[in-house]
């Protein structure tokens, strides 16, 4: 089925523009800055599914070992590409972040491994022998990891952090992140461009609260409900809106729920906003009371 797309310099985007405020313009742009991202699988990772095709081909009319070996090796080495992809998402989920907790699997190292072990069952249909097969996988292992590193292999910005904390923090962004991806498929389901874009930018100021939380453990008790209720309520309204609309196209449903998207933003919004500023004013007691103690040690600081 054809999509409408929209755009800056389509006929429906130029009477947006000029339709809509200049706030609310900025606004849109500014998030579509904040989810604007390089996919991490890129061409390199995709070609690592190459040699398993050729392998798979090159097998057929070998006999029956070295047809097994062979497919057992493709799929071996697959199962490698496949790993790659996702450890190559976690590092960048990792990076984004300032607070982050290392990979419970280490899927770049065990992409490696299993390229290896397909390079090696390759090299053993090809010409048998332990020897040869195991410098053929040591070499791929090494030249995989080589050229798309290790997984993080340590947590980052958790000094000082308390575990138990940060794992109900992570269990609650995890959530919160299932329901983020519930609204993704509903609104692409109604195929309008402009609600879609609308829920990119819902999820940009709902993801700043989330790193917030995450930054602040602290902070999830004030912000549970935004996670957890309100969220599930946006999910359940994007779901039950894609419904109607893709059905009937009912432009009184759709006005609706964007006023309903932009309700939910600014109250998201303010959360962060007074999470933010909590943070400053508990700096600012801390600061406060370290001179107090060492004015009372005789230490007396310059505030010039």
């Amino acid at each position: 089925m054809a999509r409408k797309f929209g755009g800056k310099f389509s006929p429906q985007g130029r009477s947006a523009d000029i339709s809509s405020d200049a706030g609310a313009t900025a606004g849109r742009s500014h998030a579509a800055q904040r989810n604007a991202a390089a996919d991490p699988v890129g061409l390199r990772s995709n070609l690592m599914f190459v040699p398993a095709g050729l392998l798979l081909i090159l097998s057929i009319n070998d006999g029956a070992t070295g047809m097994a070996l062979g497919l057992t090796a493709a799929a071996t080495w697959t199962a490698g590409a496949y790993m790659l992809r996702e450890g190559l998402r976690a590092k960048a989920a990792f990076d984004a972040r300032r607070v982050a907790r290392k990979p419970a699997l280490p899927r770049k190292i065990l992409a490696a491994v299993l390229v290896g072990i397909g390079a090696s069952l390759a090299a053993w249909k090809a010409e048998p022998g332990m020897v040869i097969a195991a410098i053929y996988g040591l070499a791929a292992c090494g030249l995989h990891l080589a050229a798309f590193g290790l997984d993080p292999l340590q947590d980052k910005g958790t000094e000082g952090i308390d575990d138990f904390q940060s794992s109900r923090v992570a269990r609650a962004v995890e959530e919160a992140e299932f329901s983020l991806d519930a609204m993704t498929d509903a609104a692409m389901r109604t195929r309008d461009r402009d609600v879609e874009e609308r829920v990119e930018q819902f999820q940009a100021v709902a993801r700043e609260l989330f790193r917030t939380v995450e930054e602040d453990p602290r902070d999830l008790t004030a912000a549970r409900k935004y996670l957890t209720v309100y969220l599930q309520g946006a999910k359940d309204a994007t779901v039950k809106f894609a419904d109607i609309y893709s059905r009937s196209g009912d432009a009184t449903a759709r006005a609706d729920y964007l006023a309903l998207l932009t309700d939910l933003e600014q109250n998201f919004a303010a959360r962060t906003r007074k999470m933010l500023i909590e943070d400053r004013s508990d700096l600012t007691v801390e600061i406060d009371v370290l001179r107090d103690r060492l004015q009372r040690e005789g230490v007396h600081l310059d505030r010039s």
